[in-house]
Protein backbone atom coordinates (compact mmCIF):
# COMPACT_ATOMS: atom_id res chain seq x y z
CA UNK A 1 0.00 0.00 0.00
CA UNK A 2 1.37 3.38 -1.01
CA UNK A 3 2.37 5.61 1.91
CA UNK A 4 0.59 9.00 2.00
CA UNK A 5 2.35 11.65 4.10
CA UNK A 6 0.23 13.07 6.96
CA UNK A 7 0.79 16.57 5.61
CA UNK A 8 -1.35 15.61 2.61
CA UNK A 9 -4.38 15.07 4.85
CA UNK A 10 -3.75 18.37 6.63
CA UNK A 11 -3.68 20.21 3.32
CA UNK A 12 -6.84 18.42 2.18
CA UNK A 13 -8.65 19.31 5.43
CA UNK A 14 -7.56 22.94 5.13
CA UNK A 15 -8.93 23.08 1.59
CA UNK A 16 -12.27 21.64 2.67
CA UNK A 17 -12.60 24.12 5.53
CA UNK A 18 -11.84 27.05 3.25
CA UNK A 19 -14.37 25.80 0.72
CA UNK A 20 -17.06 25.63 3.38
CA UNK A 21 -16.36 29.13 4.63
CA UNK A 22 -17.68 31.24 1.77
CA UNK A 23 -19.30 33.84 4.03
CA UNK A 24 -17.26 36.95 4.84
CA UNK A 25 -15.87 37.04 8.38
CA UNK A 26 -17.80 39.00 10.99
CA UNK A 27 -15.89 42.04 12.18
CA UNK A 28 -16.02 42.54 15.93
CA UNK A 29 -14.10 45.82 16.07
CA UNK A 30 -14.79 49.28 14.74
CA UNK A 31 -14.96 49.39 10.96
CA UNK A 32 -13.58 52.13 8.74
CA UNK A 33 -15.03 55.58 9.30
CA UNK A 34 -16.91 57.15 6.39
CA UNK A 35 -17.44 60.87 6.03
CA UNK A 36 -19.63 62.24 8.77
CA UNK A 37 -22.38 63.16 8.91
CA UNK A 38 -23.92 61.00 6.17
CA UNK A 39 -25.11 63.79 3.88
CA UNK A 40 -25.97 61.58 0.94
CA UNK A 41 -29.25 62.35 -0.78
CA UNK A 42 -32.16 60.18 0.30
CA UNK A 43 -33.11 59.73 -3.34
CA UNK A 44 -31.26 58.47 -6.39
CA UNK A 45 -33.48 59.48 -9.32
CA UNK A 46 -36.69 57.52 -8.87
CA UNK A 47 -35.01 55.12 -6.44
CA UNK A 48 -34.13 55.31 -2.77
CA UNK A 49 -30.58 55.35 -1.41
CA UNK A 50 -29.78 52.96 1.42
CA UNK A 51 -26.57 52.66 3.44
CA UNK A 52 -26.04 49.10 4.67
CA UNK A 53 -25.09 48.60 8.31
CA UNK A 54 -25.74 44.89 8.82
CA UNK A 55 -25.12 42.37 6.00
CA UNK A 56 -27.67 39.64 5.39
CA UNK A 57 -26.76 36.42 7.17
CA UNK A 58 -25.10 37.86 10.28
CA UNK A 59 -26.46 38.16 13.81
CA UNK A 60 -24.01 40.87 14.91
CA UNK A 61 -25.61 44.28 15.44
CA UNK A 62 -23.65 46.95 13.56
CA UNK A 63 -24.60 50.62 13.70
CA UNK A 64 -23.46 53.86 12.09
CA UNK A 65 -22.60 56.93 14.14
CA UNK A 66 -21.73 60.27 12.56
CA UNK A 67 -18.77 60.69 14.91
CA UNK A 68 -17.35 57.18 15.14
CA UNK A 69 -18.45 55.60 11.85
CA UNK A 70 -19.55 51.95 11.69
CA UNK A 71 -19.02 49.82 14.77
CA UNK A 72 -20.43 46.78 16.51
CA UNK A 73 -23.17 47.70 18.95
CA UNK A 74 -22.19 46.90 22.52
CA UNK A 75 -24.00 46.13 25.75
CA UNK A 76 -23.06 47.28 29.23
CA UNK A 77 -19.52 46.27 30.01
CA UNK A 78 -18.42 46.55 26.38
CA UNK A 79 -19.84 43.17 25.38
CA UNK A 80 -20.55 42.90 21.66
CA UNK A 81 -24.28 42.75 21.02
CA UNK A 82 -25.33 39.58 19.23
CA UNK A 83 -28.90 38.90 18.11
CA UNK A 84 -29.92 35.75 19.99
CA UNK A 85 -32.03 34.52 17.11
CA UNK A 86 -31.72 33.60 13.44
CA UNK A 87 -29.38 35.85 11.40
CA UNK A 88 -30.74 38.89 9.57
CA UNK A 89 -32.92 37.75 6.63
CA UNK A 90 -31.82 40.71 4.51
CA UNK A 91 -29.37 43.60 4.44
CA UNK A 92 -30.31 46.07 7.16
CA UNK A 93 -29.54 49.75 6.86
CA UNK A 94 -30.94 53.26 6.76
CA UNK A 95 -32.01 56.00 4.37
CA UNK A 96 -29.38 58.75 4.49
CA UNK A 97 -30.50 62.34 5.05
CA UNK A 98 -33.59 61.19 6.96
CA UNK A 99 -34.35 61.61 10.64
CA UNK A 100 -37.54 60.55 12.41
CA UNK A 101 -37.90 63.53 14.75
CA UNK A 102 -39.11 62.55 18.22
CA UNK A 103 -41.02 65.83 18.44
CA UNK A 104 -43.15 64.58 15.54
CA UNK A 105 -43.65 61.06 16.84
CA UNK A 106 -40.49 59.51 15.40
CA UNK A 107 -37.90 57.36 17.14
CA UNK A 108 -34.98 59.78 16.75
CA UNK A 109 -33.20 57.69 14.10
CA UNK A 110 -33.06 57.59 10.28
CA UNK A 111 -35.61 55.44 8.45
CA UNK A 112 -34.78 51.73 8.69
CA UNK A 113 -34.71 49.58 5.56
CA UNK A 114 -34.38 45.84 4.98
CA UNK A 115 -33.00 45.21 1.49
CA UNK A 116 -33.84 41.75 0.14
CA UNK A 117 -30.90 40.54 -1.94
CA UNK A 118 -27.61 38.70 -1.55
CA UNK A 119 -25.32 39.83 1.26
CA UNK A 120 -23.85 43.34 0.97
CA UNK A 121 -20.86 44.64 2.91
CA UNK A 122 -21.22 47.10 5.75
CA UNK A 123 -21.00 50.64 4.37
CA UNK A 124 -22.35 49.69 0.94
CA UNK A 125 -24.59 52.23 -0.75
CA UNK A 126 -27.35 50.76 -2.91
CA UNK A 127 -30.29 52.21 -4.83
CA UNK A 128 -33.51 50.37 -3.99
CA UNK A 129 -37.23 50.32 -4.70
CA UNK A 130 -39.53 50.03 -1.68
CA UNK A 131 -42.09 47.22 -1.95
CA UNK A 132 -43.67 47.30 1.52
CA UNK A 133 -43.68 48.89 4.95
CA UNK A 134 -43.85 46.89 8.17
CA UNK A 135 -45.22 48.78 11.17
CA UNK A 136 -44.32 47.40 14.58
CA UNK A 137 -44.86 48.44 18.17
CA UNK A 138 -41.60 48.13 20.11
CA UNK A 139 -42.06 48.68 23.85
CA UNK A 140 -44.76 51.26 23.23
CA UNK A 141 -42.95 53.02 20.38
CA UNK A 142 -43.92 52.74 16.69
CA UNK A 143 -41.09 51.14 14.71
CA UNK A 144 -41.23 51.53 10.92
CA UNK A 145 -39.35 49.09 8.68
CA UNK A 146 -39.25 49.71 4.93
CA UNK A 147 -38.87 46.50 2.92
CA UNK A 148 -37.08 47.03 -0.40
CA UNK A 149 -35.44 45.32 -3.36
CA UNK A 150 -32.51 46.58 -5.45
CA UNK A 151 -33.39 49.06 -8.19
CA UNK A 152 -31.10 47.01 -10.44
CA UNK A 153 -33.32 44.05 -11.36
CA UNK A 154 -30.22 41.89 -11.94
CA UNK A 155 -29.53 42.02 -8.20
CA UNK A 156 -32.99 40.90 -7.11
CA UNK A 157 -33.56 37.45 -5.65
CA UNK A 158 -37.21 37.52 -6.64
CA UNK A 159 -39.11 39.59 -9.18
CA UNK A 160 -41.23 42.00 -7.18
CA UNK A 161 -42.06 45.63 -7.94
CA UNK A 162 -44.81 46.45 -5.46
CA UNK A 163 -46.65 45.33 -2.35
CA UNK A 164 -49.35 43.46 -4.27
CA UNK A 165 -46.76 41.27 -6.00
CA UNK A 166 -44.96 40.79 -2.70
CA UNK A 167 -48.10 39.73 -0.82
CA UNK A 168 -49.56 37.49 -3.53
CA UNK A 169 -46.49 35.90 -5.10
CA UNK A 170 -44.07 35.87 -2.17
CA UNK A 171 -46.30 35.49 0.85
CA UNK A 172 -43.91 32.95 2.40
CA UNK A 173 -41.06 35.47 2.29
CA UNK A 174 -43.37 38.14 3.73
CA UNK A 175 -44.31 35.81 6.59
CA UNK A 176 -40.66 34.98 7.31
CA UNK A 177 -39.74 38.68 7.50
CA UNK A 178 -42.70 39.42 9.76
CA UNK A 179 -41.92 36.49 12.06
CA UNK A 180 -38.25 37.47 12.27
CA UNK A 181 -38.97 41.03 13.36
CA UNK A 182 -41.53 39.82 15.90
CA UNK A 183 -39.05 37.46 17.55
CA UNK A 184 -35.46 38.67 17.16
CA UNK A 185 -35.58 40.79 20.33
CA UNK A 186 -37.20 38.03 22.33
CA UNK A 187 -40.77 36.83 22.90
CA UNK A 188 -43.51 39.45 23.26
CA UNK A 189 -41.17 42.44 23.00
CA UNK A 190 -42.39 43.55 19.58
CA UNK A 191 -45.98 43.60 18.32
CA UNK A 192 -47.31 43.72 14.77
CA UNK A 193 -49.40 46.76 13.95
CA UNK A 194 -49.93 46.28 10.21
CA UNK A 195 -48.40 46.07 6.76
CA UNK A 196 -48.53 49.00 4.33
CA UNK A 197 -47.60 49.29 0.66
CA UNK A 198 -44.70 50.91 -1.20
CA UNK A 199 -46.47 54.28 -1.49
CA UNK A 200 -46.69 54.46 2.29
CA UNK A 201 -42.91 53.97 2.35
CA UNK A 202 -42.41 56.89 -0.03
CA UNK A 203 -44.66 59.07 2.11
CA UNK A 204 -42.50 58.23 5.11
CA UNK A 205 -39.40 59.20 3.13
CA UNK A 206 -40.98 62.50 2.14
CA UNK A 207 -42.04 63.16 5.73
CA UNK A 208 -38.66 62.50 7.34
CA UNK A 209 -36.16 63.71 4.71
CA UNK A 210 -33.95 66.50 6.03
CA UNK A 211 -33.72 69.74 4.02
CA UNK A 212 -30.82 69.57 1.57
CA UNK A 213 -30.54 72.66 -0.64
CA UNK A 214 -27.63 71.18 -2.60
CA UNK A 215 -29.56 68.15 -3.85
CA UNK A 216 -32.61 67.94 -6.07
CA UNK A 217 -34.82 65.27 -4.60
CA UNK A 218 -38.00 63.90 -6.07
CA UNK A 219 -40.27 61.39 -4.37
CA UNK A 220 -43.10 59.56 -6.13
CA UNK A 221 -46.46 61.02 -5.10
Amino acid sequence: MRFVPPVFFLLLLQGLLLACNDAPPVVHTKLEKPRAPYRVSAMDGDALNVIIEIPAGTNHKIEYDSETGFSNDTLEGGITRVINFLPYPGNYGFVPSTLMDRAQGGDGDPLDVLVICESLATGSRIAVKPIATLLLLDRGEIDTKIIAVPADTNLRVFKVDNFLDFALENDAAKSIIESWFLNYKGPRVTELLRWEDEMYAWREVRKWTLPDPDAEQSVPQ
